[in-house]
């Protein structure tokens, strides 16, 4: 063989190598970044570079920035150098998922592409200096990423308004729980506790207990009425670690199943039998899909609405999008749930506005209703686990622990003037009273 035919079918088969790792994902693997702060080697995606900031994404789809002054010179040269390309990639026409089309500008791309691609290969036969492989690299990255952009796009086509009046059946199933709408929103008040038994099960406990919250009035949990396909989806993975994704149809919101550390909270013994938990502000929500819930709502109807708009449903047996979703034939998107993570809702599939105070990955949509820390905040209590809770009467609960195989005790009430006791009972019978009274706003 040649070398002429020899150079030739190598390069070909390089390219088809990269064309056909991207048919199912990326198949290629993380480019290492010399960080020169610290001389660390790190394996690594480039994401995006902006405001002289670098994302970068790990092998566990971890992002990370750094300024770019970390790099070096030849790390600089190619951050800016596909920072370009993808400005490039993304000045053209939203691409469908269904009918993959080309532009004329990608077509004008993968032209340049393929022309690099042949230079390089002349060169290299020509001159046989290996300098000239750069071109065909180049060529070949201009084509993967036309191809990536075309394969990865979702499509963003219109989807009908939600049935404001069917929505507000199912809330309004749930005692305690009210709704109000205007022209783009479906809005949902409750009190952030259910008619259910809370807390039990929990054995990684950060001494939280559930109290009243107010979200009512313009403190209310909003539904968007006309949902919109997002462009670019966001990843529960790598992004709304913190803030509410959806709100249960009993008024209780469902936040991502990732705590704010990235860890599986049901996983890690975080929540109770119900899925849920309470956070800083002693406020009561889910981690998981409340899939309890069908049972007072009928099978076959949501137990939830994502803050993007769409239903949440139990499992299904039909075949799922990679964010836990499908669309029906009219047009509709509903998430449903799995038995194991990422649980539901994989991905926010809905165009939703970001709280431009966040940073991902604990960035949360905007708006969210406003809780209150009543105490302060303390540590998880290590080795408790909660074994039994209550409600004595109206706003009077009791919930009970164990520790060092001891029984410890807790009965906390509120007033109607938002005077809140606390006793704490220890395995002795000894007695610790607290009593806290909300902040003013």
């Amino acid at each position: 063989m040649s070398i002429k035919k020899s150079i030739i079918i190598n390069l070909l088969l390089v390219l088809s190598t990269f064309l056909f790792a991207h048919e199912g994902g990326h198949g290629t693997p993380l480019r290492q970044w010399k960080v020169t702060i610290s001389n660390d080697i790190i394996k690594a995606d480039f994401i995006k570079y902006e405001n002289h900031t670098v994302w970068l994404s790990d092998d566990n789809h971890n992002i990370k920035s750094y300024p770019i002054s970390a790099f070096s010179n030849a790390d600089q040269e190619y951050i800016k150098t596909q920072s370009q390309l993808i400005k490039v990639l993304n000045s053209d026409a939203i691409i469908s998922t269904k009918l993959p089309s080309v532009t004329y500008l990608n077509k004008a791309l993968i032209g340049l592409g393929c022309l690099l691609l042949c230079f390089s290969v002349f060169k290299l036969v020509k001159r046989k200096k290996i300098v000239y492989l750069s071109y065909g690299v180049l060529g070949m990255g201009v084509i993967v990423m036309v191809g990536c952009k075309n394969t990865t796009s979702v499509s963003t086509a219109q989807v009908p308004q939600n049935k404001v009046t069917v929505m507000q059946t199912f809330f309004e199933k749930f005692e305690g729980v009210t709704t109000h709408v205007d022209k783009d929103f479906l809005y949902v008040s409750s009190n952030g506790l259910p008619d259910h038994e809370m807390m039990v099960g929990i054995s990684n406990w950060q001494q939280q207990v559930p109290i009243q919250q107010n979200y009512t009035g313009s403190n209310s949990w909003a539904i968007p009425i006309q949902p919109q396909l997002a462009k670019n989806p966001l990843s529960t993975k790598t992004n709304l670690l913190k803030g509410a994704i959806a709100v249960a149809v009993n008024g209780i919101p469902i936040f991502n199943p990732l705590n704010n550390r990235g860890e599986d909270a049901n996983a890690i013994g975080e929540l109770d039998r119900w899925g849920g938990h309470c956070g800083r502000a002693d406020d009561y929500h889910y981690h998981l899909p409340p899939l309890h819930l069908q049972d007072q709502v009928g099978e076959g109807n949501p137990v939830a609405y994502a803050v993007d708009g769409f239903p949440v449903y139990g499992e299904t047996t039909d075949t799922l999008d990679q964010y836990l979703g499908k669309t029906n034939a009219d047009g509709s998107y509903q998430y449903h749930t799995i038995k194991d993570y990422p649980y539901f809702i994989a991905g926010m599939r809905g165009e939703v506005i970001l709280d431009p105070k966040t940073e991902a990955p604990e960035n949360q949509v905007y708006p969210q209703p406003r809780t209150q820390e009543l105490r302060p905040a303390l540590r998880p209590l290590k080795g408790a686990e909660i074994t039994d809770f209550k409600s004595l009467e109206a706003n009077n609960y009791v919930l009970t622990y164990i520790l060092d195989s001891k029984p410890y005790i807790i009965k906390y009430h509120w007033d109607s003037d938002d005077n809140y006791t606390y006793q704490f009972i220890n395995p002795d019978g000894t007695t610790t009273v607290e009593t806290y009274k909300p902040r003013e706003k």
